[in-house]
């Protein structure tokens, strides 16, 4: 009796384990067997429900009918209040222009996320994303320029925020060469845009002249709004500096002398504008002379006026292709303290505002705002709003001269 019970109890566990592990194995054969008639099943459903539905969208987004429903829509709900929104220069349209090679434009808003370049304090590559947020209270709806008599962004010009340049922040060779095929690529369109470039520290500066150098053929007048002078000539070997290192030698200290050493700036036509700051030495001066730059100190500002300065730089550039580089550090800290290496005695954003203003007329074909450090900047994030304002102001100047305005 025991031994039949104990027969009884091993064939009832071996089939309630091996039952199940059965039904399963037979079930795998199963979606092995049909798997293939299943997809062609799947593709024909795919082919005769979605396809037609694609197609019906195309049709309808093409009838009369739907565009006069797209543009009630965009009447109800196309805008942004100051404080609404993604955070586009301006709020205007974002395309990743580097990806998209076929969108035309006039003027591109291109990011450069970079500060590994710096001698003092980090945190430009947040400068981009605060200069966009600082520009939200600029719109189509509110970009009147009263003074110039025209709105940039209703001008005629299609002028969108290209995103940022994704730029490696461990290598400054690599971070280099990104920054030079991209303003490459995009400065070669068939439009031939001009870019403003969103910075990141000075050294963004080396990858945009290389690009006009390709685009124009011929090397550049820079007009060099600075406390600094950027041309400082950097150690090229060991016995210079015991540290020496190639990548030390790309720095936002030496963009000009590197872009000079390489041909991309015009002799004796180009300009700093506020300078202010400590020199190593006398030789930094004969440097920046042999480099063709003229120097505009921020206290000239006191004996002949913005409208004198500006006068000095229009005769020294002429009529030629000009590149437009700003530092933010131009402004007295006290104004725009969010910036990497600050200097004291510098010019008011009122006397930039003039200064800009009467820049009416040179031929700019480029530019840059740069080392806006934010995390330096005052809970009124007035720094990065006089960068934002700075923007503005090359862009009015570039839709006066697309109307062929002249002052």
């Amino acid at each position: 009796m025991h031994k039949h019970l104990q027969k009884h109890w091993l064939r009832c566990v071996l089939i309630v384990t091996i039952l199940p592990l059965a039904m399963l194995i037979a079930n795998v054969v199963v979606e092995i067997t049909h798997y293939p008639a299943r997809q062609v099943i799947q593709k024909t459903q795919s082919t005769e429900y979605e396809t037609p539905i694609a197609q019906q969208d195309s049709q309808i987004n093409k009838s009369p009918a739907a565009a006069t429903r797209k543009a009630e829509l965009e009447h109800l709900w196309g805008f942004d209040w100051s404080y609404s929104g993604i955070s586009t220069f301006a709020h205007l349209k974002h395309v990743k222009c580097l990806t998209e090679p076929d969108v035309a434009f006039d003027i591109g808003i291109i990011g450069a996320p970079f500060d590994t370049a710096v001698s003092y304090r980090t945190g430009a590559r947040f400068g981009p994303r605060a200069i966009r947020v600082a520009s939200a209270r600029q719109s189509r709806a509110r970009g009147w320029n009263a003074r110039a008599g025209i709105n940039p962004y209703k001008s005629g010009l299609k002028i969108i925020d290209c995103g940022d340049i994704p730029l490696v922040p461990i290598d400054n060779g690599v971070a280099l060469r990104q920054m030079t095929e991209a303003m490459t690529e995009l400065g070669s369109r068939p439009s031939k845009p001009r870019l403003l470039t969103l910075g990141g520290d000075h050294s963004v500066a080396l990858g945009a002249l290389r690009a006009l150098r390709q685009v124009y053929g011929q090397p550049i007048t820079v007009v060099h709004f600075d406390a600094h002078l950027d041309t400082w000539i950097p150690p090229k070997s060991a016995s210079d500096f015991p540290w020496f290192s190639e990548q030390g030698r790309f720095n936002h200290g030496d963009v000009f002398s590197l872009a000079w050493e390489e041909g991309l700036i015009a002799n004796a036509s180009s300009a700093h504008v506020g300078l202010r700051t400590r020199l190593s030495g006398p030789q930094d001066v004969v440097d920046d002379d042999a480099q063709g730059f003229m120097r505009i100190s921020s206290d000239e500002v006191d004996v002949i006026g913005t409208d004198g300065i500006i006068k000095r730089v229009k005769e020294r550039v002429g009529t030629g292709p000009v590149y437009l580089s700003f530092d933010i550090d131009v402004v007295d800290p006290g104004l725009a303290p969010g910036t990497g290496t600050p200097e004291v005695g510098g010019f008011t954003s009122r006397e930039v505002i003039r200064l800009l203003r009467g820049l009416e007329g040179i031929d700019i074909v480029g530019a840059d705002i740069v080392e806006v450090s934010p995390q330096y900047d005052g809970q009124g994030e007035q720094t990065a709003l006089v960068a934002a304002q700075v923007a503005y102001e090359i862009l009015t100047n570039w839709a006066l001269a697309s109307k062929g305005h002249t002052p």
